[in-house]
């Protein structure tokens, strides 16, 4: 475990997206909406210029629901190029908690530098007495102007607890705390503005694109379900099928012949377990099981869930990669 407390004041770069931390009640439109600018939220959080210099990016005030993977592909080029400068120490991006942990790991997966790249967000809109948002800017800008953080990749900070972009999710609804690993647990902490780091993060790559146009619907089993949803997002030209699975990696006999079948036409098929925690297995071998989805050609996704499976696949289609490279990054907790 390393610590950390006083650190040298250096430049770091916010990049407002949009998202609960800068909503706020809005009368005239009934509800809470994105209202405040990069300048008001930062205007909350006086004590942060004490531990950095910042550089504040105008990006967007996008709603989390209205993030695309095309807007992330915009965000990825602005990150990468604030990166790129000598005088930036790392990166806090301002998100919607709702896809924050998609557009984290993209950038994860996008970005290429040793400076860290730290993601936020809020629970509480600027309206609530609870705000969190001042809160986690001010941390995130500590974990971007922090050396230990090199090499770290994209991480997200809420709440104080620091978590691997490829390993987080949002688990509640509505706790401050929503954003967990729940299968490796946190990178490390924030306790009285101390930097606590416990360890790095398990698996980090990295894939040069320009265009995200790969269609790749993310499937839910349930009980019942037949092949129609596979068939349709085959017709329908998908490039990729991301599918989550019961359990440790089972599904339905009708699921199953339509996802072989996929295979065959040369479509990558992940598959992911719908269970929030653990990892896919090739154990149980009746019909429909993970033994037999696996000797198909069917791809098992180590620890991920549905939605960082299809960014991951999306990404790896649009950079070209064949279908063995997308075995290997998918199964790289295999022996």
């Amino acid at each position: 475990m390393s610590m950390e407390s006083d650190q040298q004041k250096s430049r770091v770069a916010i990049v407002f997206t949009g998202g609960t931390i800068s909503m706020k009640v809005d009368r005239e439109f009934g509800g809470v909406v994105p209202k405040l600018s990069a300048a008001e939220i930062l205007d909350t959080v006086q004590s942060i210029h004490e531990i950095a210099d910042i550089v504040p990016i105008e990006f967007g005030r996008y709603p989390g629901p209205h993030i695309t993977p095309t807007i992330m592909l915009k965000l990825s080029a602005v990150v990468q190029e604030l990166l790129n400068r000598n005088d930036i120490e790392g990166i806090v991006v301002t998100h919607g908690t709702d896809t924050l942990e998609e557009t984290a790991y993209f950038l994860d997966l996008t970005c290429k530098s040793e400076k860290p790249i730290v993601v936020i967000g809020a629970m509480r809109n600027s309206s609530e007495q609870d705000w969190d948002g001042p809160r986690n800017l001010r941390e995130g800008v500590r974990l971007a102007a922090s050396s230990k953080l090199k090499g770290y990749g994209a991480i997200v900070c809420l709440s104080e607890t620091i978590n691997a972009a490829s390993e987080v999710s949002k688990n509640d609804t509505s706790e401050l705390n929503t954003f967990e690993s729940l299968d490796f647990g946190p990178l490390g902490r924030i306790s009285h503005g101390c930097i606590m780091l416990y360890r790095k993060p398990l698996h980090r790559e990295y894939y040069a694109i320009n265009t995200v146009e790969a269609y790749v619907p993310l499937l839910s089993c349930y009980a019942g379900m037949d092949g129609r949803l596979v068939r349709q997002s085959v017709e329908a030209g998908a490039k990729g099928i991301v599918i989550e699975a019961f359990g440790a990696g089972n599904v339905p006999p009708a699921v199953y012949y339509e996802l072989v079948d996929a295979v065959k036409n040369n479509i990558p098929v992940i598959l992911v377990s719908r269970c929030p925690v653990g990892r896919i297995e090739k154990v149980y071998a009746y019909e429909g099981a993970g033994k037999h989805l696996h000797d198909n050609g069917i791809i098992f996704a180590d620890y991920m869930n549905g939605q960082k499976a299809r960014i991951k696949l999306s990404i790896m289609i649009d950079a070209q990669c064949s279908m063995e490279q997308i075995r290997t990054a998918f199964e790289w907790a295999e022996e």
